[in-house]
């Protein structure tokens, strides 16, 4: 999915021709007129058009810092950043570019975070002691379950919640729900990796190796993209049918023990 060079990170798309001031261009782009100055300084924004004692800016300024901006916020130093603009300039737009970075910035989790007040999250999860309230919130702070948030908590992602809530209701002690949520966090983050490795290793690597030729990062994003959901189609039937199975063995072992207690009891007394 490519971008249009005209990106506006203060919402809207300036026309080809408009052109601002430095500090327009950083208060669109979100940053200040220092980290401006010394992305130019380090050779990431191209010059601006000078008029008299006047510096101008346009679409295609915007769309650099934009695309510095995302990939500061992804860990790349300034050098590799320059280094991977200096690679497509003059052969490819930025668009091409700025596609890839929507896509891998794009996020995976399409539910809209929720709030919920304390006497809420304590109605859900209700504890026996104060200090049991303490413990679970602190708990479930660290495994980013909820998040503080002025007199309540954010949840990133509030099915996590209602399931964790539903357990509890079940019968589920909160400890245990919390046990199963932390497993579950380092068994995802293995997975993630996996599959991550996977791309980098077989897709992005030899891509590298290549010379990243820039007629091939729209592939590269295609690939990325339908991979993408790929992960989750592929872990959701394994945990499901993971679960008939572990379902099915756990519920004939207790068969048999209701089956022998059951002869057991049965039995006349002697």
């Amino acid at each position: 999915m490519a971008v249009d060079e005209g990106v506006d990170a203060g919402g809207g798309a300036p026309a080809d021709n408009e052109e601002f001031s430095i500090d327009e261009l950083a208060r669109r782009a979100g940053s200040n007129v220092r980290n401006v100055r010394l992305y130019q300084e380090r050779g990431l924004l191209p010059p601006p058009r000078r008029v008299g004692r006047s510096n101008w800016y346009g679409a295609e300024h915007l769309a650099r810092l934009n695309l510095i901006l995302a990939m500061l916020g992804k860990g790349y130093p300034l050098a590799a950043i320059r280094e991977l603009l200096e690679a497509w300039q003059g052969q490819r737009s930025l668009a091409d570019i700025l596609g890839f970075e929507e896509m891998v910035s794009a996020p995976f989790v399409e539910e809209e975070p929720r709030h919920y007040t304390a006497d809420e999250i304590v109605e859900l999860f209700p504890g026996d002691e104060p200090d049991d309230v303490e413990r679970m919130l602190d708990r479930a702070a660290k495994l980013e379950l909820l998040i503080p948030d002025g007199d309540g908590f954010l949840a990133p992602i509030p099915s996590l919640v209602e399931a964790g809530a539903q357990l509890v209701a079940d019968g589920v002690p909160v400890s245990a729900v919390l046990d199963v949520a932390q497993s579950v966090n380092h068994t995802a983050d293995k997975l993630a990796k996996t599959f991550v490795d996977m791309f980098v290793r077989h897709v992005w690597e030899p891509f590298v190796r290549d010379g990243m030729p820039p007629e091939r990062l729209p592939l590269i994003t295609d690939a990325l993209e339908r991979q993408r959901p790929l992960a989750t189609k592929a872990v959701v039937p394994a945990l499901a049918q993971a679960l008939q199975r572990r379902v099915e063995k756990v519920a004939s072992e207790h068969a048999a023990t209701l089956a022998k207690s059951s002869r057991s009891k049965g039995r006349p007394r002697r």
